[in-house]
């Protein structure tokens, strides 16, 4: 049994479709066995418990520094015996400390086409910016901010009219659909990196 451990700042909805495909899916070889949310009182948080799933709340300015700070979840992750590590909402830059633990075993998800808007508010730039395609990423987690090796893409049309909430809404659709499966894909290992690039393992199906 592969253990996952999913992080969180906000209402964890992805964590919610992240649970619902395992549930839905019981044969995946793959557990849900700790949330780590760094925001007393967000959504997550209930959902987890909601679950059952258990959690870790830890804020950071509660710590000296961000070694500190993330040797404190890394013991978490060890206590819970975490082979692998899913971003949804996770709004902090990781750092060695936690990389250099799970090379090629953390990933992200984010609501662009990178590497067009990155950072913050992905949706609000691509608004500002005035494109007529947007979408979702999944990628590999490496040091710097939405940089890492793509996993996968789907493109998202904006409307016109579209509002900040109207196009957030049919991303998230478009999320909460394609992450639960990579992030499987990935913890049993039917996608990996060779350094940094993507593999598929041939004989793995993908469900588009």
């Amino acid at each position: 049994m592969v253990k996952i451990a999913v992080f969180a700042s906000g209402s964890g909805s992805n964590y919610e479709a992240i649970m619902r495909f395992f549930a839905e899916n019981p044969d995946t070889r793959v557990e849900v066995a700790l949330v780590v949310c760094d925001q007393p009182g967000a959504g997550v948080i209930q959902r987890a418990q909601s679950w059952g799933t258990p959690i870790v709340i830890v804020e950071r300015r509660k710590f000296a520094g961000k070694r500190q700070f993330e040797e404190y979840i890394l013991a978490q992750l060890q206590e819970h015996r975490i082979d692998f590590i899913a971003l949804a909402g996770y709004m902090r830059l990781l750092g060695p400390t936690l990389l250099d633990q799970y090379p090629g075993r953390i990933i992200n998800l984010h609501p662009s086409l990178l590497p067009s808007f990155p950072g913050i508010d992905a949706v609000g730039q691509a608004l500002q910016a005035g494109v007529r395609v947007t979408g979702v990423t999944v990628h590999f987690v490496d040091r710097g901010m939405d940089t890492g090796p793509i996993i996968a893409q789907e493109a998202v049309k904006v409307a016109l009219g579209d509002t900040h909430a109207s196009l957030s809404a049919r991303i998230h659709e478009v999320e909460h659909r394609l992450y639960p499966q990579i992030v499987h894909a990935c913890a049993v290992g039917k996608i990996y990196l060779d350094g940094r690039r993507v593999c598929w393992k041939a004989e793995e199906g993908f469900k588009e």
